[in-house]
C-alpha cells in the first residue's frame, strides 16, 4: 500500500539535499529529487552522502523521500540503472520515480515504485495497467479534469494514490509525447534533456501562407495552480499533491510548499468530523514567519489549465519571462532615473528590485534598480536609479504601467529562517523509590523514557516548585518537538536540580528519537498481478518510448504484438508528430471550427487547416484532431542529429531495434 486511502501527501520538488530539507522544514510530508543519475532534469543529480542526510532529516518527521528514475535507458545503462535503485534503497529512500518499463525486468530492490508523468496517464485503463504491474503511486496527465480524475480514481484499488501536479511550470505536451527537443538538437526530453523548444517565439502562418501571428509564444503555456480547486481534487480522489520545480531555488520551494501547507492544513481541519476525515501523510505543525503568496516567484501568471475544462487564457504568447505585479505608472523619465506613482501607497521599494514593463511590441523589458528613493510617500511617488543606461530601455514613457517581479525585502526574508516544523508530544514526571522518571509520548503514539537517581528533597518553597519543575521540563526548543502538556505525578512539591532535569529531558528525547526511528516502516513494494495482465493496446508506436530489450521483453509479456522503437533510435526518419498536446493555437486564436458552430455568418466557414510554425530556420507544421480536441505539432528529425546518431553508435552500439541496420561488410 501506499498512503492511507484519506491521508494527504504534500509532495515538493528540492533541486539538492539543502532545498529538500527546507521542503520537509516547512510541510512537506514527501519529497522527490533527483539520485546520481537517470533522472528526467539531467543536472539536477546528486551524491549518495547528501541524499542520505535528506533521508534522515525527513524520517524523524515521517516524510518520505522519493528518487527520480525516470529517463528512458539504453541497454548499456539498465544495470547502471539497477544499481542505482540498489544504493537508493539501501540509504533509506522511500520510492524510485520511473519512466522506463524495463526497469520492472531487472532485480530491483522491495522498494516501491511510482509512475512518472513521462508515462503520459490519461486514461482509467492505462492507470489500472499500471497498478495491475507493480505501481503503487500514479501521476496523472496535467490535461485532465475532474471527471476525468475521478473516473480513474473508480477504477484504482484503495492502496494506489492518485498524485497530480497542482503548481509550477506546465509542458505544452502531454507528458512523454514530446520530440521537438531530440528531433532539432539531439536533446531528449524523455533522457532529461529539453532545449524548450516550446517557449520560442513563431511566426504562424495559415494554410495560404499569410501570416496570423508574428513572433509570438505559441506553444508557451501560464504556470499551473490550483490553490482554488484544491477541495475539489480531494473529491476526486487525489491523495499527493504535487508541485512542479526540481530546477527551482530555495525561496520558492519554500513559499509555494509553505501556501500548500496552509491550505491542505485548512481542508483536513474543516473535515475533521465529516463521513471521511482526512489527515496528513506525515507528523508535526509547521509555522512560518512569513505569509506565502505565489505571485513572489517566478511565474507566466497563472492558470488552472483544463481541471474545469478547456479555456481561452491559458498561454503565456507575449513572453516566457516573468511578468510579476502591476505596482503603478510612470509619471516621468529623467536622463539617470524614471520616476513613478505607486498605485498602493503602502508598498514600499528596495534597491535591488526588478521592475518590468511591455513595450510596444508587447515584449517584456527588465529594469533592474539599482537606488530606489521615496520622494513623496504621501502620494506614493518613488524615483529608481537603473543599473542599466536609461536610453537602454525601449518605449519608456510617462503613463506606462510598472510591474515589480522582484522584491528584493521578500528575497532577503526567504534567505532567513522561515518556518519551524514541531512534532506535539505528551510529558509525565514521575517519583521513583530512588529518584524520578520523565515519559515522553508523542502525538503518533511513539514514547521515550528516562529515570534519574535523585535524592527526594523536600521543596523549601512549595508554592514555586511546580511551576519550576513544568518550566525546566517544558524546554524543548532546540529539538523538533513540542509539548502539549507536562503532568505531574509526585506525592509533594520536591527540589530537584536543574542540571538534573535537563539531563532527564534531554535522555527521554533521545530515546524517544530512538522508539521513532526503530518504529518508521517503509512503504512496501507493490506485487504485480499473475498472470501479467494484458496492456490496453496490441500495438505500440515511437510514442510509447520503448529504448531498450528489457522493455521490450516487458510489453510482449503483457500482451502487446507490435513494438516500434523509440524516437531516440532514429528510426522515424520522415515526417512524423513531434508534440501532441491538448492546447489547440486554433483556438486560442478564435480559429476552431467548434467556437464557429453556430455562429450566424461564420458556421462552416472555418476549417482545421494545418497551420505552419516558423522559428528562424525551424519549420513545424500544426495538424488538428478534432475528435479528440488535440493538436499535433509535425515535423522531422534534422540530418546533423543522424549524424551524430551514427558517431554515438560506434562507441555505444544499441541493442534493440525495429528494423536492424544493415551488416558492415568486412574489411
Amino acid at each position: 500500500m501506499s498512503l492511507l486511502p484519506h491521508q494527504l501527501e504534500l509532495l515538493s520538488p528540492a533541486r539538492n539535499a539543502d532545498i529538500g530539507i527546507e521542503a520537509v522544514n516547512h510541510g512537506a510530508d514527501a519529497v522527490y529529487i533527483g539520485g546520481p543519475g537517470f533522472g528526467a532534469r539531467a543536472t539536477a543529480g546528486n551524491e549518495i552522502r547528501d541524499l542520505e542526510r535528506l533521508i534522515q532529516h525527513a524520517h524523524r518527521f515521517g516524510s518520505r523521500i522519493f528518487i527520480t528514475l525516470n529517463t528512458i535507458l539504453r541497454d548499456d545503462e539498465l544495470d547502471g540503472a539497477r544499481k542505482m535503485a540498489w544504493d537508493m534503497y539501501n540509504i533509506g529512500a522511500d520510492a524510485l520515480i520511473i519512466q522506463d518499463m524495463g526497469l520492472l525486468e531487472l532485480d530491483l530492490p522491495p522498494i516501491q515504485l511510482h509512475a512518472s508523468t513521462q508515462n503520459d496517464i490519461r486514461t482509467p485503463e492505462k492507470a489500472k495497467f499500471l497498478q495491475d504491474a507493480g505501481l503503487s503511486q500514479i501521476v496523472l496527465a496535467r490535461e485532465l479534469d475532474l471527471k476525468q480524475i475521478k473516473a480513474v480514481h473508480n477504477v484504482l484499488d484503495p492502496h494506489t494514490t492518485i498524485e497530480y501536479f497542482i503548481h509550477g511550470a506546465l509542458c505544452v505536451a502531454y507528458s512523454g509525447q514530446c520530440f521537438i527537443s531530440h528531433a532539432h538538437t539531439g536533446r531528449s526530453a524523455n533522457r532529461g534533456d529539453c532545449n524548450q523548444a516550446c517557449r520560442l517565439p513563431y511566426e504562424v502562418l495559415d494554410d495560404k501562407g499569410r501570416i496570423i501571428a508574428h513572433e509570438k509564444h505559441v506553444l508557451s503555456m501560464k504556470d499551473n495552480n490550483q490553490t482554488d480547486n484544491m477541495r475539489a481534487l480531494v473529491d476526486a480522489g487525489v491523495r499527493s499533491f504535487k508541485i512542479e520545480g526540481r530546477y527551482k531555488d530555495m525561496a520558492y520551494v519554500k513559499n509555494i510548499t509553505a501556501h500548500y501547507r496552509k491550505i491542505l492544513d485548512e481542508i483536513i481541519e474543516e473535515r475533521e468530523f465529516s463521513d471521511m476525515p482526512l489527515a496528513r501523510s506525515s507528523s508535526g505543525t509547521t509555522t512560518f514567519t512569513f505569509n506565502p503568496d505565489p505571485d513572489q516567484n517566478f511565474n507566466r501568471e497563472f492558470t488552472d489549465y483544463f481541471v474545469n475544462g478547456r479555456k481561452d487564457d491559458i498561454g503565456a504568447f507575449d513572453t516566457p519571462k516573468t511578468p510579476g505585479r502591476a505596482v503603478g505608472w510612470v509619471t516621468q523619465v529623467g536622463d539617470k532615473w524614471l520616476e513613478m506613482e505607486s498605485s498602493d501607497k503602502a508598498t514600499v521599494f528596495n534597491n535591488g528590485d526588478g521592475l518590468c514593463y511591455y513595450d510596444l511590441q508587447k515584449e517584456l523589458v527588465g529594469v533592474h534598480i539599482n537606488r530606489a528613493e521615496c520622494v513623496n510617500a504621501k502620494k506614493g511617488i518613488w524615483r529608481f536609479f537603473p543599473k542599466n543606461e536609461i536610453s537602454e530601455f525601449k518605449d519608456l514613457r510617462k503613463g506606462l504601467e510598472i510591474n515589480r517581479n522582484r522584491d528584493m525585502n521578500w528575497v532577503r526574508m526567504l534567505d532567513k529562517k522561515s518556518s519551524e516544523r514541531r512534532i506535539g508530544l505528551w510529558a509525565e514526571f514521575q517519583e521513583t523509590t530512588d529518584g524520578f522518571a520523565l515519559t515522553l509520548t508523542d502525538e503518533d503514539g511513539f514514547t521515550g523514557n528516562a529515570v534519574i537517581a535523585q535524592e527526594n528533597q523536600p521543596a523549601t518553597d512549595a508554592s514555586k516548585a511546580e511551576a519550576t519543575l513544568r518550566e525546566q521540563l517544558g524546554r524543548f526548543g532546540a529539538s523538533i518537538f513540542a509539548v502539549h502538556d507536562i503532568s505531574l505525578s509526585i506525592s509533594q512539591p520536591w527540589f530537584v536540580p536543574a542540571s538534573a532535569l535537563n539531563q532527564l529531558r534531554r535522555d527521554a528525547l533521545q530515546a524517544l528519537e530512538a522508539a521513532r526511528a526503530a518504529g518508521f516502516v517503509r512503504l512496501p513494494r507493490a506485487k504485480p498481478v499473475e498472470p501479467p495482465v494484458p496492456f490496453p493496446e496490441d500495438t505500440l508506436s515511437y510514442l510509447a518510448n520503448v529504448y531498450n530489450q528489457k522493455a521490450h521483453d516487458f510489453y510482449i509479456k503483457h500482451g502487446v504484438k507490435v513494438i516500434d522503437a523509440a524516437y531516440e533510435s532514429k528510426e522515424e526518419l520522415g515526417e512524423v508528430s513531434l508534440m501532441i498536446t491538448k492546447h489547440c493555437v486554433r483556438f486560442s486564436m478564435s480559429l476552431c471550427p467548434k467556437q464557429a458552430k453556430g455562429v450566424i455568418g461564420v458556421k462552416g466557414t472555418i476549417k482545421a487547416e494545418p497551420l505552419q510554425l516558423i522559428n528562424g530556420k525551424e519549420k513545424l507544421t500544426l495538424r488538428f484532431d478534432c475528435k479528440p480536441c488535440e493538436m499535433h505539432v509535425v515535423g522531422k528529425m534534422k540530418q546533423s542529429v543522424l549524424n551524430q546518431h551514427a558517431k554515438e553508435m560506434k562507441e555505444f552500439p544499441m541493442q534493440f531495434y525495429r528494423t536492424r541496420p544493415a551488416p558492415q561488410a568486412k574489411a
